[in-house]
């Protein structure tokens, strides 16, 4: 049988070569490093180290030393003569022998190899927009955010990863595990809403408001069209949107928690979405072309919504097992009901769980989640109809009625 390709050692010294030059053209670009180091030297820097991991892997650790001595006295003279004292370049330039050394390591090093250096790249070329979003957060927000990983990091290791008697059956780490995965999702798309900026459109305010929270871009448009009426097809617009991202964002979780019942789950939820985009665009066409209508999204990096969430979650899954073991499947749907019009998202996990650990069946899971997604989004059109205009309410209702309806005939059929 043929070896696989990237098994060839020539192969991977070309692969090495390709990630060396893809991070020494960027550092070439960049004003700090292409005095330093650029397109010539960072191949040559992966193509050291994959050598030497090919035929001296035991001599790997001197050759990273004796490249980092020389390397450090060449920037400390940068350091006088330019008066740069940045280490980016000097750091990338270790990495990329390391890099080097992966791709001729093995078959899963090399493909390792052209992720990072991937990553590795864009985050060298990313350097004035991440400088942007530091200076746009402020220090309450970084303290926070700060706060929080530090909680996550330190906290997760030492929960015990089993289920207590004292805690009803709960396993702590899988609940505190649970938290940091649903925050730090909405923290990317907060990120990427600063990042990009949300009034560059109000599809992009619905979408990042969506993946944060739609309730909180539900009520922050709700409460604008209140004070300007004439707003309510702009934000009827970013109040859909917002409602129909959450399912995707479901889906995005049953992959991670449950995959196994995702092929299930995506009929309904994909329907819905899709129906849910169609009405979406009907109405953006029917809206005036305005500017977006920002929304009062708050870093997801707080320990005390995290703290609120993880409670949810933890009551949600146990009355979810108690509500199947006295009710059986009607106790699950109206928890999944109950649950739905608070936090889609913890009845989402919760009943990927338990159907992964065998104790509801896929059937039960799939018209769970569904229910808990409809009562969120019937939900969303209740908060129109309190805190905005009867138009905007109106509007919304017909709209997330439709995907409703829809969703529980999928299900039914």
């Amino acid at each position: 049988m043929a070896e696989p390709i990237i098994d060839s050692l020539l192969l991977r010294l070309l692969i090495a070569f390709g990630i060396g030059a893809l991070i020494g053209l960027e550092r070439e670009q960049a004003e700090s490093g292409g005095t330093f180091a650029g397109s010539r030297t960072f191949p040559l820097f992966a193509l050291i180290g994959a050598i030497v991991q090919a035929f001296f892997p035991e001599l790997l650790p001197v050759t990273v030393l004796a490249i980092a001595l020389p390397l450090t006295v060449a920037y400390a003279g940068k350091i006088l003569t330019e008066g740069d004292v940045g280490l980016t370049t000097l750091t990338a330039a270790i990495l990329t022998v390391l890099l080097g050394a992966l791709t001729a390591h093995s078959e899963r090093g090399a493909l390792f190899a052209i992720v990072v250096g991937g990553i590795v790249t864009v985050l060298l070329s990313a350097k004035p927009t991440i400088h942007g979003l530091v200076d746009q957060i402020d220090e309450h927000e970084r303290r926070a955010s700060l706060k929080f990983i530090l909680v996550v990091f330190v906290v997760l290791p030492i929960l015990p990863d089993r289920e207590l008697d004292v805690l009803y059956g709960l396993n702590p780490r899988f609940v505190w595990l649970m938290v940091g995965f649903v925050t730090g999702l909405s923290f990317v798309s907060y990120v990427l809403g600063r990042v990009v900026g949300a009034e560059r459109g109000i599809a992009l305010t619905g979408i990042l408001g969506g993946f944060v929270s739609s309730t909180a871009t539900t009520v922050s448009m709700a409460e604008r069209t209140r004070e300007a009426p004439d707003l309510y097809e702009i934000s009827s617009f970013s109040i859909i949107v917002a409602s129909i991202v959450m399912f995707p964002r479901a889906l995005l979780e049953i992959a991670v928690v449950n995959p196994s019942l995702l092929p299930r789950v995506v009929v309904p939820l994909g329907v819905m979405t899709g129906i849910g985009i169609l009405i979406a665009g009907v109405v953006y066409w029917q809206s005036t072309r305005e500017p977006a209508v920002e929304t009062d999204l708050k870093n997801p990096f707080r320990l005390r919504p995290a703290l609120f969430f993880g409670a949810v979650f933890a009551i949600v899954l146990l009355v979810s097992q108690s509500a199947n073991s006295w009710f059986g499947d009607s106790g699950i749907y109206a928890t999944a009901f109950l649950s739905g019009l608070a936090d889609v998202d913890a009845i989402t996990l919760t009943l990927s769980a338990l159907e992964a650990d065998g104790e509801i069946s896929p059937s039960v899971a799939t018209t769970g989640i569904v229910i808990g997604a409809i009562a969120n989004t019937l939900m969303k059109a209740g908060l129109a109809w309190l805190l905005g205009t009867v138009k905007l309410g109106r509007r919304v209702t017909v709209a997330l009625g439709i995907v409703s309806v829809l969703g529980i005939a999928v299900v039914v059929l």
